[in-house]
């Protein structure tokens, strides 16, 4: 009979509290939604835990007949030290632990008969090693640490540890993996994906599978596109995804913004300037059609082009030739050219604002980008990339959104659609480091929270009205509908989904009778 834990050894209390903290910390993993914040929240707590100095965790997706997806994490480690122990899953350590599907636990790899005799545990000069198999005799991957912060081997306490991590671990990651497969399956841009060139283009909705698909049949044409939509809605880069799926992705791609220019200075922005045309132009200057040579001239906003610059842009699309500003010749242009406006250009031929002859050259194959509330299933995956993104371009660590801040997000409304997205998510990741904050909470989104703003008429943001409006909105709905969630969804043309994770983000409950 095994007897009580002696609550007097510190040893004893020691060990105790650290199973503890392990359970604990593989209860805060099961909250991951993603693979790859499950697999950075896992490696920095089996790190934490055993005092490892370097860690390295691999997750590999086998399907038959098709070659394995594989995530990995390092810490403590350098680009060379991540090459080498990548090198050792298919012919060291690593390989050994998979391969036996068993834990390895040595006090010096240096030493050891099994090891000393490998190139890289030699020149590394590798002592203490603890790695486990991911999954057990059929691993989907390992858990590789290396080098202790104290000085000795890892204990049998640490090798316990690391063995019931990596069995919890596995089961986690094999439900992400489940659902992550479901996910790529019932993922109507997949196909779309696997033809073309879309890296960048974040999103799974049925809105943004229609809209790629008309981009990518118009790509490998050597027609003008319009792309049209709100502000903000990403056709910057939808422009990009049509070059670099065309013949012409080989040359340049010219951007020009059509309102971010003065009217005196755009012709010879666009078509280039003889020297002393203008005060400006005091050598021969080539503009940005001369720049697209033998690639693709894209003009934003081309609405806002001035009637002279209009006339002069319907010449190089009817004759493929153009004159630079002082000059008397004209020159050939071979471009290809994607234009874009948020307006309604009919309205504007109405208006007399854009020449009606130039709308329909330019309309040659127009794709609309559908605004972000017409697209709401993305928001979550947009917000999660550019969380990523904001936090490389600033050199920060990386800080996931939580679950909370991904549900608060998909229920705001973005009349700024993704660029207004991302500056707010922008702001959350630099709230949430200055805060040493673990991850991106609803109050680094939203640091002012509409649900305890006053209502004794101080001002309020937009965003902040929308969503007090939708809250209460959706409250007066559920006691209407006794809580009735198909019925409030279809009142209020929602999916049930959305219904439940809008109650969730609002903090709504039903009240007791």
């Amino acid at each position: 009979m095994v007897g009580a834990p002696d609550r007097t050894n510190p040893d004893e209390l020691e060990r105790m509290r650290r199973e503890r903290d392990l359970y604990l910390r593989l209860l805060d993993l099961g909250a991951a939604q993603e693979i790859e914040p499950l697999l950075r929240e896992a490696l920095e707590c089996i790190v934490a835990l055993t005092g490892a100095q370097q860690g390295y965790l691999e997750i590999r997706d086998e399907r038959d007949g098709i070659e394995p997806d594989t995530w990995w994490m390092a810490h403590g480690c350098s680009g060379e030290d991540v090459e080498r122990i990548r090198t050792s899953v298919s012919t060291g350590i690593i390989a050994e632990a998979i391969g036996t599907a068993s834990t390895i636990s040595t006090h010096s790899a240096l030493l050891d008969q099994r090891f000393s005799d490998r190139k890289s545990v030699r020149r590394e000069g590798i002592e203490a090693v603890l790695c486990a198999p991911v999954g057990g005799e059929e691993a989907r991957g390992v858990v590789y640490l290396q080098g202790r912060k104290d000085p000795g081997p890892f204990s049998e306490s640490d090798r316990s540890a690391a063995e019931r991590f990596a069995d919890h671990l596995a089961s986690l990651a094999a439900g992400l993996l489940l659902r992550r497969r479901a996910r790529i399956s019932a993922d109507p841009t997949r196909a779309l994906r696997e033809r073309h060139r879309l890296e960048g283009i974040v999103g799974r909705s049925q809105a943004l599978a229609a809209t790629l698909e008309q981009a990518m049949l118009a790509a490998p044409l050597d027609v003008n596109v319009l792309l049209t939509g709100e502000s903000g809605t990403g056709k910057s880069q939808l422009a990009r995804a049509i070059h670099e799926n065309s013949p012409r992705r080989r040359g340049p791609m010219v951007e020009l913004n059509c309102a971010a220019m003065p009217a005196t200075l755009i012709e010879s922005e666009l078509f280039g300037a003889r020297a002393g045309a203008h005060a400006e132009a005091r050598g021969d200057r080539p503009g940005k059609v001369a720049a697209a040579e033998r690639g693709t001239l894209f003009l934003d906003e081309v609405a806002e082009l001035p009637p002279e610059s209009q006339v002069k842009l319907l010449h190089l699309l009817q004759s493929r030739t153009y004159y630079a500003l002082g000059a008397n010749r004209p020159v050939k242009a071979d471009i290809r050219l994607i234009a874009a406006t948020n307006v309604d250009l009919e309205e504007a031929v109405r208006a007399k604002r854009l020449r009606e002859d130039l709308y329909y050259r330019l309309e040659v194959l127009p794709v609309r980008l559908p605004a972000l509330r017409e697209r709401r299933e993305d928001v979550a995956e947009l917000a999660r990339a550019l969380g990523r993104a904001a936090c490389e371009r600033h050199r920060l660590p990386v800080l996931e959104l939580s679950q909370g801040a991904l549900l608060a997000v998909e229920a705001a409304e973005w009349p700024g659609n993704v660029r207004q997205l991302e500056h707010a998510v922008e702001a959350a990741v630099i709230r949430a480091e200055g805060q040493g904050a673990s991850c991106v909470e609803v109050r680094h989104v939203f640091p002012e929270d509409p649900r305890s703003a006053s209502d004794d008429g101080a001002c309020v943001s937009f965003q902040q009205a929308t969503s007090r409006f939708q809250r209460d909105l959706l409250e007066r709905t559920l006691r209407e509908t006794e809580w009735n969630v198909s019925e409030t969804a279809r009142r209020l043309d929602l999916a049930r989904s959305h219904v439940y994770n809008l109650v969730k983000t609002f903090g709504l409950a039903r009240e007791s009778s």
